[in-house]
């Protein structure tokens, strides 16, 4: 009975090819983008999260600003504070760090980049190499000499060809000679090329760059076998003390782990991601739309063929049932090409972002289910206006 009037539903909806296509087009699109949507949103997470877990769960970060809140101004940290969390148990390394972004220039050439002011410790804590030149002598860091070491884009960009080794560059106002290139680590889930930079040394840029001696960010590596919370918890504890931070006060300063930022970034791509899937399948209900008036109107056209059924003894249910698996074909058929294109929407961005391919069966599952659920929703009225039809009325129809 049922494989009887699926046939049939089939035949019917292959009388008016285009027609059929063109319905059918709504709930495609509407499947194929919710697809897309979150097998990107889960796609850009996993890729971030795996940037994150290169870092390593021994890395922190504590740098100003209000951890519960929009942003509010506080106060840079000082030298004092970084000594005072060397004496952390667990802590390993501590790098303190400022930066901004400065003009880079040699002669004709060049470029807006991110210069940090760092120490000996910044290579350790973040596994920088270097591919050419030598890192930051002690005297260099001690007396903030004019020296600096580039990513590979600002010597791609502002040398080419030529060797940056001991040529002078200028940051802002400051002429620097380079020492140094780091090795090339690419551009991260979000674009951002992590290459383009200058570092110098910290005293250096705080004295000619930023002048102040405030520290804008401190990056901390644990030990190994250490728990990230209670180093998170000690180090909250010695700059609430240090900062003069009352009791029940919140505090002007945030400290994070690479777990609890891969936590945070992660539900933040969640909600985007559930609210671009959102507004995609918006079109799956344009497209149901388009269901039920092409329903409507091949209701008005068959309206002899259905006064022929009832009168010979078929049973409302019966016409309804036959209308209603005409929709469901056509919202289905609509969900299986959208499958398809959905699945190679998401393939190509993920060519084009460099992420992973991530389809989820039960996301892929569940777009078809919908579209199948929305055929039976928007088809129902038109089937049950043809099967409430009186024969004799329909009979008359012209």
């Amino acid at each position: 009975m049922i494989g009887a009037t699926v046939a049939m539903a089939i035949k019917q909806l292959a009388r008016n090819r285009v027609r059929t296509a063109l319905t059918s087009l709504g709930i495609l699109i509407g499947v194929a983008a919710v697809i897309a949507m979150v097998s990107i949103g889960q796609a850009a997470t996993a890729a971030v999260e795996g940037d994150l877990a290169s870092l390593g769960d021994a890395l922190l970060f504590v740098a100003p600003g209000n951890p519960d809140g929009p942003p509010r101004p506080a106060a840079g940290f000082q030298m004092a504070d970084v000594e005072a969390i060397e004496g952390v148990p667990q802590v390993v390394s501590v790098a303190p760090t400022a930066s901004s972004t400065a003009l880079i220039t040699n002669g004709d050439n060049s470029r807006a980049s991110l210069v940090f002011g760092v120490t000996a410790s910044y290579f350790e804590v973040t596994d920088r190499a270097l591919s050419a030149g030598r890192l930051f002598e002690d005297g260099e860091l001690v007396s903030g000499a004019d020296v600096c070491i580039v990513g590979p884009t600002v010597a791609d960009e502002l040398f080419g060809a030529q060797d940056p080794l001991d040529q002078t560059l200028r940051v802002a106002t400051v002429a620097c000679i380079v020492i140094g290139v780091t090795e090339a680590e690419g551009t991260n889930t979000f674009g951002q090329d992590r290459d383009d930079f200058v570092l110098m040394p910290l005293k250096a840029y705080q004295r000619r760059v930023q002048g102040n001696r405030d520290v804008g960010m401190i990056l901390i590596l644990a030990d190994e076998g250490a728990s990230p919370d209670r180093v998170k918890a000690d180090l909250e504890a010695l700059l609430r003390q240090r900062r003069h931070i009352s009791e029940g006060a919140s505090d002007d300063f945030v400290v994070r782990d690479m777990a609890s930022l891969a936590a945070m970034l992660g539900n933040i791509s969640m909600i985007l991601t559930g609210f671009l899937a959102s507004i995609a399948a918006v079109s799956l209900l344009v497209g149901g739309i388009g269901i039920m008036n092409i329903m409507l109107v091949s209701v008005t056209e068959r309206t002899q063929e259905i006064g022929i059924r009832l009168a010979v003894g078929a049973m409302g249910r019966d016409v309804l049932f036959q209308f209603l698996v005409e929709a469901v074909v056509l919202s289905a058929l609509g969900g299986v090409l959208g499958i398809g294109l959905g699945i190679l929407g998401s393939w190509g961005a993920s060519k084009a972002l460099d992420i992973p391919l991530v389809i989820d069966p039960a996301v892929v599952a569940g777009a078809f289910l919908f579209s199948a659920l929305i055929g039976v929703v928007f088809g129902f009225f038109p089937a049950r206006r043809a099967a409430r039809m009186r024969p004799i009325d329909a009979l008359r129809h012209a």
